[in-house]
């Protein structure tokens, strides 16, 4: 062996162990935010508010250590990383070979404000208010029903969380919010000859009219959670669920009966 050839392999050798030696350190710098690793309990909290299963597509975007789509693979989920530190790209590569779930976890160096996310059925999530909020459009492109689970801090700009709890014991970090993307109503609804339903809708609520011949009676208790509706009209409490440009449920006051709502073209 040359000389040149000698210190080419101890320089590879040398990069090798240090790439395995690597460990990140809270509070370390990175692109967007520093990185503070959620604590493992608030990630098992996480998991339990989005229900996660295995049928799910887990996606979290400034994924670090990969903690969050280990846990979600253990449960049998397929999960997908976006990081832009390579050095915690590859410490999170190897953390999901050690658990047994590489193949499941999927791991990228990319930026987070440029992934697609648009096959992701749950989003997890330790990101700052104003990365959030510039990601909330996105976020309501997802297929309703998609359950974004945040650490600590809200989305903002309107969008209430569906659910706030506590993971315990909870020293720091360990407050997580629970976002459901609502189905997107907004417009009128026929439900027979000369009746409609007229609604705005602001995230999950819902507002508007109910509108027979001339009468038009204000909507009260508005909600979506995903695809699923329900508001009352004149005490009557309809529930329901849509389906692209139908919707169709039950209508419950003195008596209870069917009803079903057709999208008129705008």
């Amino acid at each position: 062996m040359t000389f040149r050839s000698l210190v080419c392999l101890c320089w590879l050798l040398a990069a090798h162990a240090a790439a395995q030696t690597y460990q990140p350190v809270p509070g370390q710098p990175g692109k967007d935010v520093v990185w503070i690793p959620t604590p493992d309990h608030a990630v098992d909290k996480m998991l339990d508010m989005a229900q996660v299963t295995a049928r799910d597509y887990v996606i979290d975007l400034g994924s670090g250590d990969g903690r969050n789509l280990i846990a979600a693979a253990k449960r049998g989920a397929r999960a997908l990383g976006v990081e832009y530190n390579p050095d915690l790209v590859a410490l999170s590569k190897r953390a999901a070979a050690d658990a047994g779930v590489a193949d499941k976890v999927t791991i990228v160096q990319g930026d987070m404000f440029e992934a697609d996310i648009s096959q992701a059925t749950v989003m997890t999530l330790f990101l700052l208010p104003n990365h959030l909020s510039r990601l909330a459009p996105q976020f309501l492109k997802l297929k309703p029903g998609t359950r974004i689970v945040s650490n600590t801090y809200e989305i903002g700009g309107g969008w209430e969380p569906d659910e706030t709890a506590q993971a315990q014991p909870c020293k720091s970090w360990c407050v997580v919010v629970l976002y459901v993307v609502p189905a997107q109503v907004a417009g009128a609804w026929r439900l027979g000859d000369d009746e409609w339903l007229i609604l705005e809708q602001s995230y999950q609520k819902i507002y508007g009219t109910y509108q027979i011949g001339g009468l038009a009676v204000t909507i009260d208790n508005g909600r979506l959670h995903g695809t699923d509706i329900r508001f009352s009209v004149n005490q009557v409490e309809y529930t329901g669920r849509i389906d692209g440009d139908r919707m169709a449920g039950s209508a419950k006051g003195r008596v209870t009966r069917e009803w079903r709502a057709t999208r008129a073209p705008e």
